[in-house]
């Protein structure tokens, strides 16, 4: 009888909150990491005598990894038991990061930031499904929020620090921090996270076969499309700060830390209401996108206006927690491969904000213009989400004539 009960049910609140704190502390890692090399764009562009352009493409190169490694890493790893896959990928994410740290010139460097993005997406995703996996139903919204809090913390406190290290001593300590807070991962995970019997293990093929279905694909291309406002916003803030607003550019941090308590208002908001709401919180908060970033231009020629138009923006991030739980519910068997996944859509979007609104400035429309881009892009999101709503009401109201 025991070989049947969840894993949720044998831990106890303390044990569940330890193993959430772990797989976040993951996500603080790399959320430190993702961020260190745009914070610290002077400090490597001297020190690896590049220009600040191929600093850019160290950050590119990380984005690709990325998108590369999250659904390789999660089809390669699928049958394994995913507490020895999250161990596996932090413990690639620690190397990944030491060689950062180490390269000696920008080709080396180049590879190192492009191995390091690699686990990744696949990180996130198992990390979300353990998170899922060891709370009860009704808390799992807030239980896949609580990991992507790392990130968030990341964006207030992560890339301050690293910014703050490289400054005062050299810029490769940043990357050893990741890659120390990458190895205290493991080893909280591996003390904190106890294997589970009753884990549902599949195969490379059968997670691909589940992986085609169009509900799967539509949650992703939400994810591609309707997320890319935010990063086409965040990606110009300090521009239209400096040009619309008039405010000096020494307020960045500033404005970063608003972003990041925007992200975890968000994260801790978004949680509680998929929880409540199910997939209906992705529509809810793309709406709340449009409205946010269609009020964006306007609130850029105030100081005052940028401060809650900022938090605003931050608290999009929400939506990675509605669509991650939709996936969960969505992959049947392809839970690993679209967990992954849900992030290499992320990273597209991230790809695809600052294009478009690179494109709308080069045009003449000005640096405020990112908001309306970006409520574009939210808007097909919505419409997105619309298709998946509706293509879903079809198929439950066509399985009871297909079971007579």
């Amino acid at each position: 009888m025991n070989s049947t009960v969840s894993l949720a049910a044998l831990l106890s609140p303390r044990q569940r909150t330890l193993i959430l704190l772990a797989l976040s502390l993951g996500g603080f890692a790399i959320g430190t990491s993702e961020f260190a090399s745009m914070g610290l764009m002077l400090e490597i562009s001297r020190g690896l005598a590049i220009t600040e352009a191929q600093v850019g493409h160290l950050i590119s190169a990380y984005a690709i990894g990325v998108v590369v490694g999250a659904p390789l890493l999660a089809f390669a790893g699928s049958s394994l038991q995913r507490r020895t896959l999250l161990l596996w990928l932090m413990g690639f994410y620690a190397i990944g990061n030491l060689a950062s740290a180490l390269a000696p010139d920008y080709h080396s460097m180049l590879l190192a930031r492009f191995v390091a993005g690699l686990p990744h997406g696949a990180y996130f995703g198992v990390a979300m499904l353990v998170a899922a996996s060891i709370s009860p139903p009704e808390q799992r919204g807030a239980a896949v929020s609580k990991v992507l809090l790392g990130l968030s913390i990341a964006i207030l406190l992560g890339n301050p620090l690293t910014t703050w290290l490289g400054q005062q001593f050299n810029w490769r300590s940043a990357f050893v921090l990741v890659s120390l807070l990458a190895l205290a991962t493991v080893t909280m995970v591996a003390r904190q996270l106890p294997a589970d019997p009753n884990e549902v293990r599949t195969s490379p093929m059968r997670e691909l076969r589940a992986f085609n279905t169009s509900q799967v694909w539509l949650a992703l291309a939400i994810g591609a499309i309707g997320f890319a406002g935010m990063f086409c916003v965040f990606t110009y803030l300090a521009p239209t700060l400096v040009n619309v607003t008039g405010i000096n550019e020494r307020w960045m941090p500033v404005a970063v830390g608003l972003f990041g308590v925007g992200a975890i208002i968000g994260n801790i908001a978004g949680g509680k209401l998929v929880d409540r709401l199910q997939f209906r919180a992705a529509g809810v908060l793309l709406a709340w996108s449009i409205v946010v970033l269609l009020l964006f231009p306007l609130a850029a020629h105030s100081a005052w206006a940028m401060v809650p138009a900022i938090i605003a923006v931050g608290t999009m991030g929400a939506l990675a927690v509605a669509l991650q739980t939709r996936l969960m519910d969505a992959a049947g068997e392809a839970q690993t491969l679209a967990a992954a996944s849900n992030h290499a859509a992320f990273n597209t979007a991230n790809a695809l904000g600052p294009w478009l609104g690179g494109m709308a400035i080069g045009a003449g429309f000005g640096h405020a213009s990112t908001g309306y881009v970006g409520a574009a892009t939210a808007a097909v999101g919505l419409l997105l989400w619309g298709i998946a709503v509706m293509l879903q009401r079809r198929q439950d109201a066509s399985e009871p004539l297909i079971a007579d």
